[in-house]
């Protein structure tokens, strides 16, 4: 019964690696796909407000043509995945930060999906500021909170460097 709990214990191992590397690879390629993401736009046709895709067919949603609209959708959806893959894969303190960029950047796209609207990245601020409000005093709290902390660190490391010295010091 101990060996069969033990193969258990390793599959399950063996198949959480093979989901980390699956999950790193997949990162890996859309990062690497990021800067030909900007340049999708040069396949839509210049002068036509639609675009017949395998997707379905795309219209230019009240910008000029479809090279416009697709520069512009491409260029929001990058950076909402850039900085979502940043806050996901982030392991600092103050990832919650990140997710300003990330919320400008949702209405943003939000803005050019939905083409009633005039202008574009102009009011996008205002009407994200209450998402942005609430995180940015968490971040402000949980520095506060760490740099509180950083005094009795910084004693307990030079009590901790002073000991090493101390150790190698005396001769044996």
């Amino acid at each position: 019964m101990n060996n069969n709990s033990i193969k258990t214990n390793t599959k399950s191992r063996q198949t959480d690696r093979n989901k980390i590397i699956i999950i790193g690879v997949a990162i890996s390629l859309l990062l690497i796909a990021t800067p030909f993401l900007f340049y999708i736009y040069k396949f839509a046709p210049p002068e036509s407000k639609e675009w017949d895709t395998i997707f379905g067919t795309l219209k230019s949603n009240g910008f000029g043509n479809m090279q416009t609209y697709v520069h512009a959708l491409f260029t929001k959806i990058t950076f909402v995945m850039l900085t979502g893959i940043w806050f996901l894969t982030s392991n600092n303190w103050w990832k919650y930060a990140i997710l300003v960029p990330f919320t400008m950047f949702l209405f943003q796209l939000s803005g050019v999906i939905n083409y009633q609207l005039q202008f574009i990245d102009e009011y996008d601020f205002w009407y994200s500021l209450p998402f942005i409000a609430p995180i940015i005093g968490f971040v402000i709290y949980l520095s506060y909170l760490i740099s509180k902390r950083n005094d009795e660190s910084i004693d307990l490391k030079s009590d901790a460097t002073k000991e090493i010295h101390k150790m190698f010091s005396d001769s044996l």
